[in-house]
């Protein structure tokens, strides 16, 4: 999913998160908006699609408040507090996340009606507030998909599952290849890199050496070494 720069202040309950230009100037062309509090976060739903069916939005919303809260747990307890939705016809992407806001377009919403866990994805992007070039784009969208296999509610009745080993893939490629690395590496003795990795992503002291400093190996070392032996051990939900 598309991620932009991820910047932000959290904004204090009693006003409202800015809408997009494009419904700053026609307010009234919403077909809904609505506002939920639950656990200490705010989640506005502004939906511009008339065909969007109230059980998927049911379902995101359900989604928001129960895979954000615990990826800001483990990896940034300060990330923002009110998130806003927006179910926008005039994106033509899956989903992008930029400054709290997060569009999603509604064709692929309701032609892929049990991939919830997009949520789960672009979420963590508000999560990670990277700083613009403060990490590899392979290692943010990676650190995303590793969350959506963590934390994800529906991936198995969504068919997204991370891709077995095959000959010639590089961790640049990004994504769910990326994710799947991640998940080896919590399991051959790594736990705590994920975490490690995010933090330097957040503070600007990521740098191609972090992988050495922490695991005693080259991320090239790394890569060798579960491409030589890849097998994890895979639960969905």
């Amino acid at each position: 999913m598309a991620l932009k720069i991820l910047l932000g202040l959290v904004v204090a309950p009693a006003l409202l998160l800015v809408a997009p230009a494009a419904a700053q100037k026609n307010p009234h062309s919403f077909i809904s908006r609505d506002s939920l509090t639950k656990q200490g976060y705010t989640l506005v739903f502004i939906n511009k699609d008339s065909a969007l069916a109230p059980a998927t939005k049911q379902r995101m919303t359900d989604a928001f408040f129960k895979v954000y809260p615990q990826e800001a747990k483990r990896f940034n307890p300060k990330t923002l507090r009110k998130v806003t939705f927006f179910v926008n016809p005039a994106y033509t992407g899956v989903a992008a996340t930029d400054n709290g806001l997060v569009d999603y377009n509604p064709k692929w919403l309701r032609e892929h009606p049990e991939d919830i866990d997009v949520v789960t994805h672009e979420v963590m992007h508000i999560v990670q507030a990277y700083p613009p070039d403060s990490a590899p784009g392979w290692l943010t969208e990676g650190i995303a998909d590793y969350a959506r296999y963590v934390y994800g509610v529906n991936n198995q009745a969504g068919n997204w599952k991370l891709p077995d080993y095959k000959a010639g893939q590089s961790y640049t490629n990004s994504y769910r290849t990326m994710a799947r690395f991640l998940v080896w590496l919590d399991q051959h003795g790594h736990p705590k890199l994920v975490n490690q990795l995010d933090a330097a992503a957040r503070t600007r002291t990521y740098t191609p050496e972090i992988w050495q400093q922490k695991t005693g190996k080259t991320l090239d070392e790394l890569w060798a070494a579960y491409a030589a032996q890849p097998a994890v051990q895979l639960t969905y939900r």
